[in-house]
């Protein structure tokens, strides 16, 4: 009798407990629903590094779309270039218990100590077109194919200045390059170079102030007036008289403004003294607008609708137990692990091709060009 009551309890206990697993979103074949179930509605944290690049707000809104329509909510948030500010907020988001973070990190190691809380909370980290460091908790990476910026960027100077259809110059060129906390930084500009070193080893490419390495020529949080500052003292310090400036590698758009600032206050936009080819990245509307008036020469346009469609469908790969699709377990080594990514095809716009690239294609309309 002792036995049968005892084998009673125990069917009794192992419905109980298949009841209770059935309740928390499990199914008898090993929680197979349980992803899908924690996912629907959840919430998910956006850290977007600033709203002074317009770049940043439409990657923010991208992303937010992109999720609501798979019918996630979001918590969107901006850290203003201040590294300290994004770790807060990242902070903050954690304790709120969001499902997964997506992160464009302002210091690519500035995050390892939060990854870490967020590991521990079981909250997945896909960083978002810049590599964070130092950390084993990025799950993902979702951006571009760097270094093929940088080869597009300084491409397009090498056609603008007729090299590659047999000029030999001399020509003086300028290289500046991105911040020196963003880990797409030497990627773009290992690219770039790999595309001038050859001019400049056969003296085609004169770099006059002599300003080649990367330390030197790095702009702080990518900042425009940092720029035309510094382009500002080679122009005083580098070229006079009679010496020109033929081109300018420039990584970003909000950088090639800059450079084109110091440019025409030192007399450079007229017929005797043309600008010269600058170059630019993000193909934003200023810069867009630039290129149409014949001041900068070239951008390169990374569509970040595309962008945040491959974060998102990682992310939501992710929370439903998935392996997202990936084309790179290779290049992008943080330091800490190699993280698989995803990159994405970078196109260069200059003025005989925005129209088509930009406008047809319903990233800008003519009225936001001015047209």
């Amino acid at each position: 009798m002792r036995n049968r009551r005892a084998a009673l309890a125990a069917i009794a206990a192992s419905a109980s407990l298949a009841l209770t697993l059935t309740a928390c979103g499990q199914s008898s074949e090993g929680g197979k629903d349980e992803g899908k179930k924690s996912a629907e509605g959840s919430t998910v944290g956006i850290a977007m590094p600033t709203k002074s690049s317009e770049r940043w707000i439409a990657d923010g809104n991208n992303v937010v779309k992109s999720l609501k329509a798979k019918g996630y909510k979001t918590k969107l948030v901006f850290g203003e270039d201040d590294p300290d500010q994004q770790v807060s907020q990242i902070e903050n988001m954690i304790t709120q218990g969001v499902s997964a973070l997506i992160v464009a990190a302002i210091d690519n190691k500035s995050l390892s100590s939060v990854l870490q809380q967020a590991a521990d909370a079981d909250i997945p980290v896909i960083a978002y077109d810049r590599l964070i460091l130092d950390s084993k908790n990025v799950s993902y990476y979702a951006t571009f194919d760097n270094e093929k910026v940088g080869e597009l960027q300084a491409g397009s100077l090498v056609t603008k200045l007729g090299l590659d259809s047999g000029k030999k110059g001399p020509f003086n060129v300028e290289l500046f390059a991105g911040s020196n906390d963003d880990n797409n930084t030497k990627y773009f500009f290992n690219g770039a170079m790999k595309t001038l070193q050859p001019y400049i080893d056969k003296k085609q490419v004169v770099v006059k102030s002599g300003q080649t390495k990367l330390n030197q020529v790095t702009t702080l949080r990518w900042d425009g007036a940092t720029a035309q500052k510094r382009m500002d003292d080679i122009l005083t310090s580098t070229y006079k008289g009679s010496t020109r400036v033929d081109a300018v590698l420039s990584p970003y758009d909000g950088i090639s403004i800059g450079i084109l600032s110091a440019l025409k206050s030192d007399g450079y936009g007229s017929k005797s003294k043309p600008l010269p080819a600058v170059s630019g990245q993000d193909a934003e509307v200023a810069s867009v607008k630039s290129i149409i008036a014949d001041e900068q020469y070239s951008t390169v346009y990374k569509d970040t609708r595309e962008l945040a469609k491959v974060a998102v469908t990682m992310v939501d790969d992710v929370l439903h137990d998935k392996k997202p699709e990936v084309n790179d377990t290779k290049t992008y080594d943080n330091g800490a692990k190699v993280v698989p990514s995803y990159l994405l095809k970078p196109v260069l716009v200059t003025k005989e091709n925005y129209e088509k690239e930009l406008v047809d294609g319903g990233y800008y309309t003519k009225a936001d060009l001015g047209l």
